[in-house]
């Protein structure tokens, strides 16, 4: 008898208890024995590989058709001017001859006494804008609001600014502006006991005139965006509000404010863009007088490429130009990134 024919015998548990005990825990033990776990091929989950065959089968060739007109047109008036500029400014032109001068431009401007001049006016304007300006077109649709009769004519009453043509509104606030006694706002003056002010003439006051024009022909474009951001604030909040016993400033401060957190933020990252691009008010009102008090940087630029009959300094205007678009690209990306979680909570 070999090794192989032994068998090997286990004895069994006496009682009829013990084995129904071992079959049970046989059959647990055969329960507990799971089927392995089917692995997924390999490829499955990535993405299938998009060939140009594939592409074109998808609708991307025609969709590249119809789409490049739109493409060249952007390409051609928008991008095209800015590579030109950046390439002007490396250049000493007046558009008929060339010379290439490196960066030679930019030290020019950085040189001129005339640049901190202008961009201390520039933030000037821009603060009296934002301290003006910016709370002016909020009242006004606060308070339009709230009128029940007649909310489209005061609607359209704030948008005639908008309306008439920069221009002439200039021309006619220029008019208004008369430094003589039987000017508009010095006729008015003058009933109450004041003297006549020189307006545009004083360098105190020539920059606060601009920014009084230039509020009253914006402003009405700004109070049509607020009267539609304030149709979206749900009515129960001011029940609430009114039932907790707020007054109108309460209101306003605790819910309107805060239901119009992000149109606020987007209007004042446009209005600070804006300002710093005034050039209309300046030009027409003073030309930059008196004595430099109004010039703005991009006046400056006018001045630079177009200050000379003989030739413009084309290439100084492009750099400062690319600075001025610098600093508000590098203004605006810190501006969306501090404010980003104020307006979303």
């Amino acid at each position: 008898m070999t090794t192989d024919d032994v068998v090997e015998v286990r004895p069994r548990s006496a009682g009829p208890r013990g084995g129904r005990r071992a079959d049970r825990t046989a059959g647990a033990r055969t329960d507990d024995r799971r089927a392995p776990i089917p692995r997924p091929p390999a490829d499955q989950g990535r993405r299938p590989r998009r060939g140009p065959a594939t592409w074109v089968r998808g609708g991307g060739l025609s969709a590249l058709v119809f789409g490049l007109p739109a493409i060249v047109v952007f390409g051609v008036f928008s991008w095209m001017p800015i590579v030109k500029a950046v390439v002007m400014s490396l250049q000493r032109t007046n558009l008929v001859t060339t010379h290439w001068v490196g960066l030679a431009n930019f030290q020019r401007v950085l040189t001129d006494p005339v640049l901190p001049m202008a961009v201390r006016n520039t933030l000037w304007f821009a603060l009296l804008a934002l301290v003006f300006g910016y709370p002016v077109p909020l009242v006004g649709a606060v308070l339009m609001s709230e009128v029940r009769r007649a909310k489209g004519l005061y609607s359209a009453l704030a948008y005639l600014p908008v309306v008439v043509p920069p221009v002439v509104a200039v021309l006619l606030w220029k008019f208004f502006y008369d430094p003589r006694p039987t000017g508009v706002f010095n006729t008015v003056l003058g009933w109450v006991g004041i003297a006549p002010v020189p307006w545009l003439q004083s360098i105190s006051l020539a920059m606060p005139s601009l920014v009084l024009e230039a509020t009253w022909a914006a402003a009405g474009g700004t109070v049509i965006i607020y009267l539609a951001a304030l149709t979206s604030v749900p009515a129960e909040l001011y029940d609430a509000a009114e039932v907790d016993g707020a007054s109108v400033w309460g209101k306003v401060w605790h819910v309107t404010l805060p239901q119009l957190r992000g149109v606020l933020f987007i209007t004042l990252i446009l209005q600070v863009i804006g300002t710093a691009q005034v050039f209309l008010e300046p030009y027409l009102f003073t030309g930059g007088g008196p004595n430099n008090a109004t010039v703005t940087i991009l006046l400056l630029i006018y001045r630079y490429a177009f200050g000379n009959s003989l030739g413009g300094r084309y290439g100084e205007a492009t750099a400062l130009s690319l600075m001025l678009a610098a600093v508000l690209a590098v203004l605006s990306v810190v501006y969306f990134r501090l404010t980003r979680r104020w307006s979303t909570t």
